[in-house]
Order: structure tokens, then sequence, then C-alpha cells
């Protein structure tokens, strides 16, 4: 057999520069709508870069309904568009009242119309099915991306580009350094799917029966701190069935972290947001550990709605209604930012001069789970979002500089929307003032950020 080359050099070739723009968000998860929203709403040029064929992220493509399962009656939050996001939805026919708190559960498909609504409205413009492949560099400055496309290979230019890809895509290929969280030690991957044929009135009868609360949510291969507060609180929380299909045989043995929370009951016989499948050692960066437990996942899903028709009162004839479109990814790469959120500020209300946004003492990664029913919160600086080098980019969501244990905290979608906003609001008053994004005055910041409805202190 001919030995072949180990690699190939690709031709010089010119793109032609299909659009410019003021500010460019690459990502369109909560963090990067948000910022997009918020930078065309400050009076800028705004396009959204996306490659899948719809906005919302782990939102829509994910299906992550529970934006803010984490509310209570004493949650302080931001407001802002992450709060907007969810009353839209709820106004549009796209949410219901979310099972274990005082939020809403956003419809996945429902929440694609609503984002196009609210792009279209804010006259951001859209650009779906193009995928970010390289940045375009002057010396240290971005001025603009590559993009690949059914198209081909085309040039974006922008005055100023917001990461929200949440694996730090941008940052990482324009030379910012970056942390990747080494496998063994990221955060499981999920696959949210939705049932159909559920009845629901003998599956909530089940419920009531025996109530779950957040303190059983530590047993078997999970080992769980709380504070003690939530412990006796309800929890929408499913391990018995497939402890009992894992006795029976349906589930493999090793397979003993199939289990977690779903979303909704409906009358039509619906059963949504299904938490229930955990993908340990998935590095969301990988497209070979990506395309092997996109597999993994599907195939225990179907184990898990075998467990949940022999031994969930209800669940007898329910089937798959659909996947998310994707993986659930928690947890890549880090930007290192001018400031890291610490363990110490997510847990003990850290206090900021430059805070574009709060979030509520939630913590939710890394066998910890925290509730936000006193009132305690933590600020999100605007150095969080500035990466250590680099001008003309800003980072918003997941892949902000932070520790494991802030990370479990800042990683939230309600919290990356926070981020999202703030990154927006800069990007477009630093064009306005002509200043560089270092430079800018956080006060201005603040004062945009009250004119659009978010609390920073």
């Amino acid at each position: 057999m001919e030995q072949l080359p180990r690699t190939i050099t690709e031709p010089a070739r010119q793109l032609e520069i299909i659009h410019q723009t003021e500010v460019l968000v690459i990502g369109s998860g909560p963090a990067g709508l948000a910022a997009a929203l918020a930078a065309a709403r400050t009076g800028v040029a705004v396009t959204l870069l996306e490659r899948f064929g719809c906005f919302g992220g782990n939102i829509t493509t994910v299906g992550v309904e529970g934006m803010a399962w984490y509310r209570h009656a004493a949650t302080v939050e931001a407001n802002g568009i992450g709060r907007e996001l969810e009353l839209r939805a709820y106004a549009m026919g796209a949410a219901v009242p979310e099972s274990q708190s005082d939020s809403y559960e956003i419809d996945a498909e429902g929440f694609k119309v609503v984002a196009d609504q609210l792009v279209q409205e804010a006259g951001i413009h859209p650009m779906l099915h193009r995928l970010f492949v390289a940045p375009i560099m002057k010396g240290e400055r971005i001025v603009g991306v590559i993009t690949e496309s059914k198209a081909g290979r085309e040039a974006i230019l922008a005055q100023r580009v917001i990461d929200a890809s949440g694996d730090a895509d941008v940052a990482h290929l324009a030379g910012v350094p970056t942390r990747l969280t080494p496998k063994e030690e990221m955060q499981a991957a999920s696959v949210m799917f939705h049932m159909s044929g559920v009845d629901k009135k003998r599956f909530m009868a089940a419920v009531k029966a025996d109530p779950q609360t957040y303190r059983d949510w530590s047993g078997g291969e999970w080992k769980i701190e709380t504070s003690g507060k939530e412990d006796a609180m309800y929890s929408p929380f499913l391990r018995k069935p497939f402890e009992q299909a894992m006795k029976a045989g349906i589930i493999p043995a090793h397979l003993s972290t199939i289990g977690g929370t779903w979303g909704a009951a409906h009358d039509s016989g619906e059963l949504t947001y299904m938490n229930l499948v955990h993908l340990a050692n998935c590095d969301g960066t990988d497209p070979d550990d990506l395309t092997f437990f996109e597999m993994e996942g599907r195939r225990q899903t179907m184990l898990a709605i075998e467990a949940l028709r022999h031994f969930m009162p209800g669940c007898e004839q329910a089937r798959l209604r659909n996947f998310g479109m994707t993986l659930g990814i928690r947890d890549t790469r880090k930007v290192n930012t001018i400031y890291h959120m610490t363990e110490q500020d997510v847990r003990e209300q850290g206090r900021f001069e430059d805070a574009i946004g709060i979030f509520p003492e939630f913590i939710d990664g890394y066998g910890i789970l925290i509730l936000p029913t006193t009132g305690r919160y933590f600020q999100i600086p605007y150095r969080n979002l500035l990466p250590s080098k680099v001008d003309n980019l800003l980072i918003a969501g997941r892949s902000t500089g932070g520790d494991k244990v802030a990370h479990a905290a800042t990683r939230n979608m309600a919290c990356c929307a926070v981020m999202g906003q703030g990154a927006g609001i800069a990007a477009a008053l630093s064009l306005k003032h002509q200043v560089n994004l270092r430079a800018l005055s956080v006060s201005l910041i603040q004062q945009e950020l009250q004119q659009q409805g978010v609390r920073f202190w």
C-alpha cells in the first residue's frame, strides 16, 4: 500500500468579503442572542452568526427548556434580556409554568419562532447555516471572521466581535490563552429528549404518591453537596424506575448514571425536557467524542424510556417524541480573561465596581447543588468578559474565565444571558464613543444597563 503523507498544503486563495458590520456575534445561545439584542438596542449595526438553522443555542438546538428552574420566591436576579426571553416565550404560547420553581419551561421548538421575532424586531442581520472557522487578524486585533457553508468559504468584517460560541472557538483561534478542562474532570454531556403517549393523570398521581426532594439527588453514583436548605424541597426527580430496571436487567449495571429530572407533564400526553442521560468523558471540542456520544446518548435514551414503560405508572404506552438536535455540552475551554471568577465569588456574594449584572447564589455542577432561596447573589465584572490579549474581542457565556466551582454557577443559561447583555452594550458603546474596549468607562455601560432594565447591584 502506498505510504500517504501526514499533511497536505492548501493552496492560497482569495475570499470574497460578503458582509461588513459594526458588531458581529458568534453563536446565538442565551449569551449570543442577548448580546446581539443588547447591542442592536444600543444603536449599532449587529450581525448574528449561527452554525445551525435556528437561533437559541442551548434552548433550541439542545432542548434545555428550563432557563431559570432555580427561581424561588426570594431569588434576586438581573432581569434584563434573560427574563425577557422567558416572558416573551410565554406571551407567544411557547412556554408553560415550570414544575419546580417560579419560572417558565420554554418550548424548544416554539422558541425558534420567538428568537426569530426578537432578531427581526431589533433589526439584527441574521446569518444562519454558517460555521465560524477562523478569525481575521490585523496584528493583535480581530477584524472579522472566515466562515464555511454551502456557499463555500467566505469572509465577514466587523469592528467588534463577541465570542458566544460556548467553546471559546473564536478566542482560541485568535491566540487568546485558553484552558481546556481535562476530560476526566469535565461535567457530563447530556442528551435531552421528549416523550409522548404518557397518561398525565396516572403519572402525576405516582409522583405525588412518592414525592422526591433535592436530598434524593445524592445517592448511587452521585454525591451532592447542598447548603441544607434545599434538602426538603420538591424536585421532579426520577431514579427509582432506573434502579428497578437495572435489577430487572433492562439497563446494564454499568449505566448507573441514568436518572435525573423531567420538565412538564402535558394534557396532550407529552412529558418534556427529560434530562436523564449523562455522559462522562465527553470532550465537546473533539468531533470523534461528539460522534461517539451522540450515538451512545441516543442508545441510553431508549433504555431509559424502556425502563419508564416498565416501572413508572402512566408511561406504559410512552414513546420517544424527539431528541434535541445535538448534545448538551457543559464544560470545555475557559478563556484567560482579565478577571477570573472564583469559588469565593459565587459562594460569598462577590462584589465588583465594574459589575455588568448579578446572578443569584445558584451553583449546579461538580457535585454541588445550592439553590438561591434567600436573596443572596454575586456580581459579574466587566473584566470577566475581556480576554487577556486580542483587541476588539469580548467573551460571553460559559467560556469566560473562572475556576471549577465558579463555572458551576456562571455556565447556567440565565447567567450567560447576563454576560451577553453586558458584552453587547459594551461593544456598542465602545464604537459610539470611539474607544478601545479596555478603555471604555464602566459607568457608561452601567447607565445603558439601567436603560435596558438590568440590575447590576
